[in-house]
């Protein structure tokens, strides 16, 4: 049975469950279970704090795991990267007060507080800057105004809080992360299944499937607006001088290709949401 691992609480587990339930497998019940067995999947589920994740999978104890990128690259665990699941995304960045670092090399000696020392270590040290590092478990932004730090290294989304701590962003982006699935042993049976299953949910949350009625006439122009992932499929209709044309549209682009469609020619566009989908 493969042994999957899902984050129990935080940003990353209510995304992480519904991504599994609808990829077809059980979901716990009760939020305090720890484990759900799933034996018509042949799998079992260990609800676990998002840091333990790589650990425990790196460690061989549970063969696959969902957890953020940004946390497997601190914990220093032999598990890898598999598959990106496209949620839970943040950036890192460094910050300090306005006019103290200018680049990167400014780093250079200062005491830079994070919660994340292994991850801000490594890219440090890729770049050959040697600083200080303070690991602290929260309210990171608040460490150089106590004076533990000289700066910080943190998760930047607007960058408003760190403002409001008197910091501004300064050098590159340490990492874009995602929750991403991982294992130690990606061969395992059963993981490439979990892996078609979870991309199928993803491409159903990125398309949808677009319906319309056009003029015969004008097929070649209108499956250049929707080419489909393949091409689209085209039927005759009862009427010899109109088809049916069904395609997958990308749905961030729904109404401007509806929009597009229409000024062409075609009508009765119904777009549909696709339940799950293997491509």
């Amino acid at each position: 049975m493969l042994r999957i691992a899902v984050p129990n609480k935080g940003s990353l587990s209510e995304t992480a469950v519904e991504m599994l339930v609808e990829a077809g497998y059980a979901g716990r019940r009760d939020p305090r279970a720890l484990t759900v067995a799933d034996p018509r999947n042949g799998v079992e589920f260990f609800y676990l704090r998002p840091r333990d994740i790589a650990t425990y999978v790196g460690s061989g104890a549970l063969d696959v795991g969902i957890t953020g990128r940004d946390l497997l690259l601190d914990s220093g665990s032999a598990a890898v990267e598999i598959q990106s699941l496209d949620f839970g995304g943040s950036t890192f960045r460094f910050a300090a007060p306005p006019g103290s670092v200018a680049g990167l090399d400014d780093l250079q000696g200062l005491r830079v507080a994070t919660s994340y020392p292994g991850l801000v270590g490594d890219f440090l040290a890729r770049h050959g800057v040697t600083a200080t590092l303070i690991r602290l478990d929260g309210a990171v932004e608040s460490a150089v105004r106590l004076g533990v730090a000289d700066a910080v290294a943190d998760v930047v989304s607007t960058g408003s809080t760190l403002r409001a701590q008197g910091l501004e962003i300064v050098g590159p982006v340490i990492l874009e992360s995602t929750a991403v699935l991982i294992s130690a042993q990606p061969e395992l049976t059963g993981i490439a299944t979990l892996q078609r299953r979870l991309q199928g949910v993803l491409v159903a949350r990125q398309y949808v499937l677009m319906d319309y009625d056009l003029p015969a006439e004008l097929l070649e122009r209108a499956t250049a607006i929707t080419p489909g992932l393949e091409s689209p499929t085209v039927s005759p209709l009862a009427d010899g001088s109109w088809v049916a044309v069904r395609a997958m549209v990308p749905r961030d682009e729904t109404n401007h290709v509806m929009d597009a469609l229409y000024e062409l020619g075609a009508r009765a566009i119904l777009v549909s949401s696709i339940h799950a989908a293997r491509i």
